[in-house]
This record gives structure tokens, C-alpha cells and sequence, in this order.
């Protein structure tokens, strides 16, 4: 099956560093409004268990947000503000627009391989770390994280309402780095790592645990 897939990156100017990306979600959707929920990705009821459609991200050191799909409409409730003004920990900021993409991208699955990094990748959840520790073999522990990626891909699909037919090939070409990240005052494993698959994906987007909050975010590497 093939999906058409809305994208708007909007891209900031001034500086964000990585830390603050909880603040500066929490103060974009602040703005504009927590009645509208694709801001924050919860409900009355506790967290949205769905893939987030608003995402937060640092991209070159500026801040920046990802709208997929119904998040490409639900930004003008932050855009129709009088006043961009946000506050991120002690610090005032007026935002104001560097870059605006808007894009729409045919998703489907080819009979060819995409390479792409992926960064600040939270892969294990408190289950699968256990399992992912018992592993002694590169390769075994390379298997996993594939089957994991795999899964990410398919959780992203099903987010955008696309229905995956063929079989997802995912390949992990090189582990590059793995470090302590800290995500809701939790320390977390953080993979970066450069992997191929048959599945074209749009630049960054999030894939894995706290997409929103700009882990796992992915880039096509170009040959």
C-alpha cells in the first residue's frame, strides 16, 4: 500500500541545546494550547499511546518542530499567537522562523535499500534491556536492535495510518556510539547508529521511545 504523507519542518533561529528540549516543548505547547493535544500527546486520561505528530527537535544547535500529518493543521493554534514569546528554564526567547519546508512524500516499501543514521536512539524499554544484557555475541546484540528498529518502523506506519504489505529489511551498518540519556529523570541507553532498509523514511522524524521529544531522530545519508 502506498501513503501520501504530509510533512512541515519549521526551523527557528536562536539556540537550543539539547537539555531543553522538554522546555521547549512544554512551552510550544503552553502557547498553544494543552486543549489541543498533538502539542504534548496527552490526554485526560494519561498519555496518548500513539505516535507523536508534533515533534520537538534540535536540529544544527536551532530549535525546531516536526509536523506529520494531522499535526500540519494543528500548528496554526501555535502560529494564530499574538506573541511568540516562550521561556525555557530562566531564560526569555522570542521565536521567530528561519526555514520553513513543507513536503508531501510517497511512503511505500522499494525493491532498494535507504541508508540513514539515527540519533539519541532509546531503543530499550526496562523489559527488553534485561534481554538486550544476557546477549553476548556483536552480532546477536546487532539482531536485536534490528528486530527492535524493525519495530519502530512499523509503529511509525501504523501512526500515519499506513498499512505495511511487504517485508521490512533492516540492516544495522555501524554502531557508532551508545551513552547514558537522561529522558523524564530516567538514565536511558542512547544508540547512534547508521542502518540501511527497503523503506524510504522522511528526514527527521523520530523513531522509538520520546520521538516527541527528539530521540531517534533519523537522517538519509546520501551516497
Amino acid at each position: 500500500m502506498i501513503k501520501k504523507l504530509k510533512l512541515l519542518q519549521i526551523e527557528f533561529s536562536g539556540e537550543l541545546k539539547r537539555y531543553e528540549l522538554p522546555a521547549f516543548r512544554a512551552a510550544i505547547a503552553k502557547k498553544a494550547g494543552h486543549e489541543h493535544i498533538l502539542f504534548h500527546n496527552h490526554t485526560q486520561n494519561g498519555l496518548r499511546n500513539k505516535y507523536p505528530l508534533i515533534q520537538y527537535k534540535q536540529i544544527y544547535g536551532k530549535p525546531a518542530i516536526l509536523c506529520i500529518e494531522e499535526g500540519v493543521d494543528e500548528i496554526h493554534h501555535f502560529f494564530k499567537q499574538t506573541s511568540w514569546e516562550i521561556k525555557i528554564g530562566e531564560q526569555t526567547q522570542k521565536l521567530s522562523i528561519k526555514n520553513l519546508n513543507v513536503n508531501q512524500f510517497t511512503m511505500q516499501v522499494w525493491d532498494k535499500l535507504f541508508s540513514y543514521s539515527i540519533i539519541n536512539w532509546l531503543a530499550l524499554n526496562s523489559k527488553n534491556y534485561v534481554e538486550y544484557q544476557k546477549l553476548i555475541g556483536i552480532s546477536d546484540q546487532l539482531s536485536f536492535l534490528e528486530n527492535l528498529l524493525t519495530s519502530n518502523i512499523l509503529s511509525f506506519a501504523k501512526g500515519i495510518s499506513w498499512t505495511i504489505e511487504k517485508n521490512i529489511e533492516v540492516k544495522i551498518t555501524e554502531q557508532t556510539r551508545t551513552k547514558q540519556l537522561k529522558h523524564k529523570g530516567v538514565n536511558l541507553s542512547a544508540f547512534d547508529l547508521k542502518f540501511s532498509t527497503n523503506v524510504f523514511l522522511p528526514n527527521y522524524i523520530g523513531l522509538g521511545k520520546g520521538a516527541s521529544f527528539g530521540f531517534g531522530t533519523i537522517k538519509q545519508i546520501r551516497k
